[in-house]
């Protein structure tokens, strides 16, 4: 330790310390008003982002999995309980070997008893274009059944830092005896 310091106690120490912390901060509180300028934000753009998404939960590579279930899920109608894993490629057009544009990463579960609805928490990651490396956050429900459904956009990173909007998503395809899906998504974002 630099003998300035060896000689402090350490209450004299501590007291040095909050003095320090609490007069390098204008108004002594944990937080503060900051102008968006200060970080580069410019202006809030509107961005339409169109894209499908490749849930293949039976074959060979899947891309979900199932992570977590109760005793009861195989009994329920609509799965209730089951936890699924996801890695699902994100593609220009509905066909799977179409332009990779992205990854949905992250948790899906069947969170109702009465519908088939789902519990969607993923993170929407781009590799392609402009917004190569740059990502989304999305939370909320999805009825599974229904002809569109909306889910909002909580936040982002990169190119999406402080996004917040909206995703509609619409089943393209679904084999009921695999459950490998194709759904088309459409996702309005505000962001800088």
């Amino acid at each position: 330790m630099p003998k300035t310091f060896s000689k402090l106690s350490s209450s004299t120490f501590f007291f040095h310390f909050t003095l320090l912390f609490f007069s390098a901060t204008s108004s002594g509180s944990f937080s503060n008003i900051l102008s968006p300028k200060k970080f580069g934000l410019k202006r809030e753009k509107l961005t339409h982002l169109h894209f499908y998404f490749h849930d293949i939960v039976s074959s060979r590579n899947p891309t979900a999995i199932p992570v977590a279930s109760s005793a009861s899920t195989n009994k329920s109608h609509t799965g209730f309980g089951v936890v699924m894993m996801a890695d699902d490629p994100l593609t220009a057009a509905p066909d799977p070997n179409s332009k990779l544009v992205g990854k949905a990463q992250g948790i899906y579960a069947s969170a109702a008893q009465d519908e088939v609805g789902l519990l969607m928490v993923m993170n929407l990651a781009f590799m392609e274009g402009k917004y190569n490396g740059s990502s989304l956050s999305l939370l909320g429900r999805n009825t599974v059944f229904s002809r569109i459904r909306e889910m909002p956009i909580v936040g982002g990173s990169g190119l999406f830092r402080f996004a917040r909007g909206y995703a509609q998503a619409k089943t393209q395809t679904l084999d009921l005896k695999t459950g490998n899906a194709v759904v088309e998504y459409n996702v309005y974002v505000f962001h800088y």
